[in-house]
């Protein structure tokens, strides 16, 4: 098991550049077998979620060529298995849209009940539904979803809540769907419209994606592509919060500003400077900055994934602070850590209080889930003192290279076996 050894107290400065979006690919990647051709996917993030998926399309019997680091090569013609193994859902939610994409290409999947991040409840109800009614039988016993149809028709979907899982999963079937099909009540997000644009690149017919109604007229067959995955809004408003919090000045490259607005729009708010390009924003602060109200909506509102991002922002932020988790209920599950470290956080209900604080001492501390354990990282650049953070395996699930590039812009950090007291000892040493 390994854990980051934070020095914290450094401004970060300097230029990173984001990857590609991690919710993007994975539902890319299930897009990707469809096809019976060659399929070439660029800007492909290297995280752990992703060469998860990656083993779950192989194990099914997909063609996997890893051209480099972000480029791989899929080909889905001698897939000779319809079902997932609980392996790979136990470690990837979203390893469930091979659901989607094999219930279109082939009218049969199996797949286990997914897992992931223990953030609260992500029922797949609104998943069924709408298989069901594309005409799939589908039956749920002993963990194991197995839809199963003669054919697919196409239907008028209207889902009972904004779910991105469902919307993916609904559509990647329909697309070999006989006739049309409308989803309404659809979500929005960026890695939606992603996933849509591949698909269509292979020969799809979606148009709609982005807003709240897509309609999709089935194809009888998918074919080879080539594409690039659109850049991570979650990693670069990461390190948008990072650079704030730590009174820092950091060019973010390769993102797309416009999905950056809703935490561009909190930043400028508690007095960060943003500043916009065509495909980078920078983002400075000096000084103590003010408090805000955040309430977590689904795209474009403020996203989920960076609200215990901005949290650890506003608790050593100035006046008193409320953060609505309206999505996950278990998202506040890093508190208790933050508060290790000296934060005054109450959490009630789906509601946080954050008092802010001057600052935070260093802590040994554990990352909870994936974006949480970002937000610790963030606490230990700005503590005082050295903080250890353990569970690190959650945060490699979708940061490439983190350390490196928080170190590139400036910070002390290491990564390190926890049992490994030679080179913390060693560690502290040099930065004492």
């Amino acid at each position: 098991m390994e854990q980051y050894v934070i020095k914290g107290g450094k401004p970060l400065t300097g230029e990173v550049t984001i990857g590609g979006a991690k919710n993007a690919a994975l539902g890319i990647l299930a897009a990707a077998v469809m096809a019976d051709e060659t399929v070439t996917l660029d800007n492909l993030p290297d995280v752990r979620d992703i060469n998860v998926m990656l083993q779950a399309i192989e194990e099914i019997g997909a063609k996997v060529e890893r051209v480099d680091k972000h480029v791989v090569k899929i080909n889905g013609s001698n897939i000779t298995s319809v079902s997932i193994e609980y392996e790979y859902m136990r470690k990837i939610r979203a390893s469930y849209y091979l659901l989607g994409a094999l219930l279109g290409k082939y009218k049969a999947a199996q797949v286990s009940l997914p897992g992931g991040c223990d953030i609260g409840s992500r029922p797949i109800d609104q998943h069924i539904k709408g298989f069901r009614m594309l005409g799939a039988n589908v039956n749920v016993d002993q963990g194991v979803i197995d839809a199963k149809a003669d054919k697919l028709t196409g239907s008028h979907i209207y889902l009972d809540m904004v779910t991105v899982g469902a919307t993916i999963n609904i559509m990647l079937a329909a697309c070999l769907a006989e006739g049309k099909t409308i989803i309404e009540n659809a979500a929005k997000e960026p890695h939606i419209v992603d996933v849509a644009n591949f698909l269509n690149s292979m020969g799809a017919n979606i148009k709609g994606a982005g807003t709240d109604v897509i309609r999709i007229r089935g194809v009888e067959r998918l074919h080879g592509s080539e594409y690039s995955i659109v850049p991570d809004m979650i990693e670069a408003g990461t390190f948008m919060v990072a650079a704030a919090a730590t009174k820092g000045d950091v060019l973010i490259k390769n993102v797309i500003p416009k999905h950056l607005e809703a935490t561009t729009a909190k930043l400028t708010e508690v007095g960060a400077k943003v500043e916009e390009y065509d495909d980078a924003v920078r983002v400075c602060a000096t000084g103590r900055l003010g408090n805000t109200h955040i309430k977590t909506l689904p795209y474009p509102g403020f996203p989920t994934d960076m609200q215990p991002q901005i949290t650890t922002l506003l608790a050593l932020s100035e006046g008193t602070s409320i953060v609505t988790e309206s999505i996950f209920e278990n998202r506040f599950r890093y508190v208790d850590e933050l508060s290790r470290m000296g934060a005054t956080i109450t959490v009630e209900g789906n509601s946080a209080i954050v008092n802010g604080v001057q600052g935070f001492k260093g802590a040994a501390i554990s990352a909870p889930d994936l974006r949480a354990g970002a937000a610790l990282v963030i606490a230990g650049l700005v503590a005082e003192g050295i903080t250890q953070i353990d569970q690190i395996e959650y945060i490699q699930r979708g940061y490439e290279d983190f350390e490196e590039k928080i170190r590139n812009l400036g910070a002390t950090i290491e990564r390190m076996d926890v049992e490994d007291e030679k080179s913390l000892k060693k560690f502290k040493l040099k930065v004492g």
